[in-house]
């Protein structure tokens, strides 16, 4: 990410190579804002890195709005914010323990990572305007089907939106999601906001 802000997060999150597949998360936002040109079959191919991208690029549309009203405001924002969904996509990418599917056929073993389940949870910011999603949890045990699973979920909002009303869609967002493309027995899905950012509207920055 070519923002002073975000690049030096970027840099401490410690991922191991293995996570992306070689790849560290700077590359990634370079290859993004690159537009994926040239194409590199490496990160194309890789779950981990396609994971990263498609965070990382909602990351630079909402986020990069409220990396700009960071960067007008009096006194200096603290940008902790940023760390913490840029350590959430970290987090995202590292596969983590393997979650099983209900299967009725004991012949049949599929199953899906939980860096995947992240993912998922992430992705649903995508239908919830003025959020971001920063870390998400999965408490409970994933490796055994039917266990009960409290799903936990740290955001970032945008001042002027109702926040009860995009919390509530959020959590419904990830439960349909999750009970369509999982088989996890969840219990609860917590949301708590850490953030609330501004973002100026042009009336507001004339003088």
């Amino acid at each position: 990410m070519s923002d002073d802000q975000a690049t030096p997060d970027v840099r401490q999150l410690g991922l191991e190579p293995g996570d992306l597949d070689g790849h560290t998360l700077e590359e990634l936002s370079d290859y993004l804002e690159a537009g994926r040109v040239p194409l590199d079959p490496s990160i194309e191919g890789s779950p981990g890195c396609q994971l990263a991208l498609d965070a990382l690029e909602r990351l630079h549309g909402l986020g990069g709005q409220l990396i700009d009203a960071d960067a007008a405001a009096m006194p200096e924002v603290d940008d902790s914010w940023v760390d913490r969904i840029l350590s959430g996509i970290a987090l995202d990418a590292r596969a983590g323990r393997r979650i099983p599917f209900a299967e009725t056929d004991p012949a049949v073993d599929f199953g899906i990572t939980e860096g995947a389940v992240r993912g998922l949870i992430r992705s649903a910011e995508n239908a919830v305007p003025g959020i971001l999603v920063g870390r998400s949890t999965l408490d409970g045990d994933v490796t055994a089907v039917g266990e009960p699973i409290r799903i936990a979920i740290e955001v970032n909002a945008v001042y002027g939106e109702s926040i009860p009303q995009a919390v509530d869609r959020l959590r419904e967002e990830v439960a349909e999601r999750l009970r369509r493309q999982t088989s996890l027995t969840v219990t609860a899905i917590d949301v708590t906001v850490r953030d609330i950012q501004r973002i100026s509207s042009a009336a507001e920055e004339t003088p």
